[in-house]
């Protein structure tokens, strides 16, 4: 019996294992055989594989092939095993040249026609093959790119079968990296700029922005909740390299196109309220799909009208929040994806939208807008650093105003205060003040004057356990926003504002 092996890589959500795909021909009548734990779609490879080799003018063995897929206990999902299990059949049938297999990582779907294509997951896959000692692989030519921002590989793009067979002959490959695509105008990016009025929410969204705390935007349909969430990612500053590698790992594995590079800015995610509980925590076969909540991982997740979303969906916020992660369960697979996002939701104060505003008549019963409020946990909302009323204006935007402060102005003084934080939480594994820990909040730095505004406020039942450290996440984000070194007692009565969502009045 004749056996060739190939090298591929499974992918159980982020974490990647380099498997051995070995192909023995012999024995049994003409059929393809494949083992080791593969989903549907990869079982379906056989006939991708049988079709790609005939239109390449190769010759699939007329004898029984067995296809086994090493570590047989792992769980096998997706499609880019096809180049090799090919490759694996093609060398045991010693058409093929097998030198360079043992030490090559090949990843690609077939077409029928031989040709290459694309699959998700070449990121985050090829990151584990160089953290398995591997130094060369194959992936579809139009990847290349994205397969170039793994350091430490030397990678060869492929467009067909037949290129693969060349490759592995050692003949010269052509350099497959795309040129830079022509430049093509872009909608221009939401700035802060384009919101009239709204002083008091533009600085909360900027506190907000600053210690990357969770945002709750509330107040009548039509004053410019969701326009003022839109524009949150604009005054964020940039990834880190290695937050954006994360970051781009994680949408090449959902399947997007990360070929132009790395994910610089703060990723952006508002699914609409009618998404399945799957598209949003993730999950799927295997629970191999990334949701919403790890494609805003360090970026910023909008839950527009949340108190439309199903209370499952809210409810399963609870965890992520806290631990930054989503742990998913399956009966073949435990999978985990980050989850460090920052949360904003925005809702209306009842149905029709007109209960508590002056220019508005509410016509919802009282049960219905008890039970309309209600829909958004106690849990969930103790869970929130900032709570905001956005009032209506109370001038005509046709009316003349002044143009508010652009973006790029904010995100300086954004920038600043995170620097402050940078070199205050440095050697520990946090670097903004809405991630700090309690127990470290409390002891290792001072705490600020005043702390008997607090301390009534746990007495009378409005502020929780969890509430107080909010309160002092949010009291050192307007100390690094105004450049002192320690909160003082306004700034302890305005993190307590903001936290109950009470009027602060006009902000300069």
């Amino acid at each position: 019996m004749i056996v060739g092996k190939a090298r591929s890589v499974a992918l159980v959500g982020l974490e990647g294992t380099v498997i051995e795909v070995e192909a023995a021909i012999g024995g049994g009548l003409p059929r393809t055989v494949l083992v080791g734990l593969p989903d549907t779609s990869l079982n379906e490879a056989r006939e991708r594989c049988k079709a790609a080799v005939a239109s390449t003018g190769l010759e699939w063995p007329k004898q029984l092939v067995t296809v086994n897929l090493t570590p047989a206990t792992l769980p096998k999902t997706g499609s880019h095993y096809d180049l090799g299990i090919t490759a694996a059949v093609l060398a045991a049938g010693e058409q093929i040249a097998t030198d360079l297999l043992e030490d090559t990582v090949l990843m690609g779907e077939l077409g029928l026609d031989g040709r290459v294509r694309r699959c998700r997951g070449v990121l985050p896959a090829l990151l584990a093959a160089v953290k398995a000692g591997y130094t060369r692989a194959v992936v579809p030519a139009e990847q290349v790119s994205e397969a170039l921002l793994v350091g430490g590989l030397t990678i060869w793009g492929v467009a067909s079968l037949a290129e693969l067979v060349e490759v592995l002959k050692g003949n010269p490959v052509l350099d497959r990296r795309l040129p830079p695509a022509e430049p093509r105008p872009t909608p221009e990016d939401p700035d802060l700029r384009d919101v009239v009025g709204h002083a008091e929410a533009r600085w909360v969204l900027e506190v907000a922005a600053a210690g990357r705390h969770h945002l709750f935007l509330h107040g009548a349909p039509g004053v410019g909740k969701t326009m003022l969430a839109e524009r949150l990612p604009s005054i964020l500053p940039d990834l880190t390299p290695a937050q954006a590698l994360e970051v781009t790992a994680i949408h090449s594995l959902a399947g997007a196109n990360v070929g132009g590079g790395l994910i610089r800015r703060p990723p952006y995610s508002a699914p609409h309220h009618t998404a399945s509980l799957i598209s949003l925590v993730g999950g799927g076969p295997k629970a191999s799909q990334p949701g919403s909540l790890s494609l805003s991982h360090y970026g910023v997740l909008f839950l527009d009208e949340a108190t439309e979303f199903a209370p499952s969906l809210i409810e399963a916020l609870r965890t992520p929040l806290e631990s930054g992660s989503i742990h998913i369960g399956r009966s073949g697979a435990q999978v985990r994806y980050p989850a460090r996002f920052q949360l904003v939701l925005s809702a209306n104060p009842c149905p029709c939208g007109g209960y508590g505003v002056a220019s508005r008549q509410c016509t919802c019963r009282p049960d219905v807008v008890r039970r309309y409020q209600s829909r958004l946990s106690g849990p969930i909302l103790d869970r929130i650093d900032l709570h905001h009323h956005v009032r209506p204006l109370t001038k005509s935007l046709l009316k003349s105003q002044s143009p508010g402060e652009a973006s790029a102005d904010v995100a300086v003084r954004v920038a600043e205060a995170r620097e402050r934080q940078a070199r205050r939480l440095g050697g520990t594994r946090w670097a903004t003040n809405g991630e700090v820990s309690g127990p470290w909040l409390r002891r290792q730095l001072p705490l600020p004057d005043g702390l008997g505004i607090v301390d009534d406020a746990v007495r009378q039942g409005r502020l929780s356990a969890r509430g107080v450290d909010k309160v002092l996440r949010v009291a050192w984000t307007l100390a690094d926003l105004a450049g002192v070194d320690r909160p003082t007692a306004s700034h302890l009565r305005t993190a307590l504002a903001l936290r109950r969502g009470e009027e602060l009045g006009a902000v300069a």
